[in-house]
């Protein structure tokens, strides 16, 4: 019988693991003031729960758990511990060994698989020190409830199990994966020569240092020339930049390795490879507003009139872009998870969503089980790619006609009450009364997230949203404007009416 770990369970603060639909923590010591939370016994725990969890909402006895690891140094460690725990619980284990988030989804869908469950150990593109969890089953990713519940079985050690152990085994997959991309690329562009439908494109690749190398080898076996693709060997360092196509060092880095190599196309991945970003012919960086435009152009072609769902921050001139295009945009909250819940729970209702997409670069798409697939949202705008240059077209040319912002700024606004939401909730209140009061300033409806204002005065031209981070105790404001000099002109009239708090 495992036996409730009362050292554990006496000292432990198991809900400051949950991070939104993710457990997270740090892993390894190294930093001040950031102490080991994820050790060994606790991640045993937390395989226990989690097996619990399977049998007490799927009501499978003996559930088949992959698993696989980014390349964070903490990696193996967390590994070895969830298998023992999970084995000791009763469940029969697939280890994957270095893989992608979305690869771990994809073992619970595979005829061949057909896993119970999977777990990821990565906490993306987060410094070294930290690790984490993510979960799925074949329905997708768990939300934050059951995150909490999985946490609630921990700090209860209602986990004991009487039964036989399970065993582990090792399992191939991103083989597997790899070859599903692949022949996804080959059946999108439908070449002559089919089995390399790249040969004559020079495509650069920039992994990290995370787990995305693999997707280099799938474009170099497709016939495409990969000259210039770095950082492709797995190192939980992160010694060249951080995995994150968010990141400006990240972002310039490949887009002088394109720009050098005098390629076609780059991409690059975050660390568990469930985001990317595409970077244009001479080096353009296609991200964030760019890249949902991208993308949405080439779902609004295949599914016309389809809904396009974003989160919050994303600009008036994408909006413009996608009705230009013939679909709707509606903008969501924050959040990946919620954005693509949004477009699930659209389709339920009735309406057509191709395509939730948040601006850091989650991309799911209805084709792919709402699945935010980095590798896939990469193939799917390479397979673009490819026709454009068999026309001798690039892809930078498909966005010519969005409307960029000429000047954009994030303001992080931290919040010092011990109760920040319900401060924070007042502040938007009086926000929104203040707002209404100016002239040329027009609160947005429908809006889901914080308080978002359009801002049509001559010296501004633009809008700002305010709204409270998802978990940490700040206020983000974004501005943007259409004219020079009009983020400054929206910020200074903000702090005149004191809704700008610092």
């Amino acid at each position: 019988m495992n036996s409730k770990p009362k050292n554990i369970y006496t000292i432990m603060n198991w809900k400051k693991l949950q991070n939104g639909s993710d457990i997270r923590g740090v892993a390894l010591e190294g930093i001040e003031g950031e102490h080991v939370n994820l050790t060994p016994e606790v991640i045993e725990t937390i395989a226990k729960s989690f097996v619990r969890w399977i049998r007490n909402t799927i009501g499978c006895q003996t559930p088949k758990i992959a698993i696989g690891t980014d390349s964070r140094l903490s990696g193996a460690t967390i590994k070895s511990a969830f298998i023992k725990g999970a084995v000791e619980a009763g469940a029969d284990i697939m280890d994957c060994s270095l893989a992608s988030t979305p690869a771990m989804f994809m073992t619970t869908v595979n005829d061949d698989v057909q896993a119970t469950a999977s777990v990821m150990v990565t906490a993306s593109h987060l410094p070294y020190n930290r690790n984490g969890l993510k979960f799925f089953t074949p329905k997708g990713g768990l939300d934050s409830r059951d995150i909490a519940d999985i946490l609630d079985i921990a700090e209860r050690g209602d986990y004991a199990y009487d039964g036989a152990a399970g065993h582990s085994a090792t399992l191939d997959f991103m083989t597997i994966y790899s070859r599903h991309i692949a022949d996804y690329i080959c059946q999108g562009v439908h070449a002559d020569d089919y089995e390399h439908p790249l040969k004559g494109m020079h495509i650069v690749v920039d992994a990290g240092n995370g787990g995305g190398g693999f997707f280099e080898r799938i474009l170099s076996q497709l016939g495409a020339d990969t000259q210039g693709s770095q950082f492709l060997d797995p190192d939980g360092r992160f010694p060249n930049h951080i995995p994150n196509p968010e990141n400006a060092e990240a972002m310039a880095s490949v887009c002088r390795a394109v720009a050098d190599s005098d390629a076609d196309l780059g991409v690059i991945f975050d660390t568990d490879v469930d985001r990317s970003a595409i970077i244009g012919r001479n080096g353009e960086p296609i991200n964030r507003n760019a890249l949902i435009a991208l993308i949405a152009s080439v779902i609004l072609e295949e599914h016309p009139h389809s809904t396009i769902v974003t989160d919050s921050v994303t600009s008036d001139g994408l909006t413009d872009f996608i009705s230009r295009k013939g679909g709707r945009h509606h903008r969501y909250r924050r959040g990946y998870k919620n954005v693509i819940n949004e477009g699930i729970r659209l389709n339920e209702a009735g309406e057509e969503c191709w395509l939730a997409i948040e601006t850091s670069g989650h991309a799911a798409l209805r084709e792919n089980y709402f699945l935010d697939d980095g590798a896939y949202l990469a193939a799917k705008l390479i397979v673009y790619a490819a026709k454009l240059f068999r026309e001798g077209r690039q892809v930078h040319e498909a966005i010519d006609s969005l409307k960029q912002p000429q000047e954009s700024k994030e303001i992080r606004i931290k919040l010092t009450d011990p109760d920040f939401k319900a401060y924070g909730a007042a502040k938007l209140e009086e926000a929104k009364v203040k707002a209404a009061t100016m002239s040329g300033w027009n609160i947005v409806e429908p809006n889901y997230e914080g308080l978002r204002v359009s801002c049509t005065n001559a010296d501004e031209d633009g809008w700002w949203l305010l709204r409270m981070s998802l978990h940490d105790p700040v206020m983000p404001l974004n501005i943007e404007s259409n004219v020079e000099g009009g983020v400054a002109a929206i910020e200074r009239k903000l702090r005149e009416l004191g809704v700008l708090l610092n």
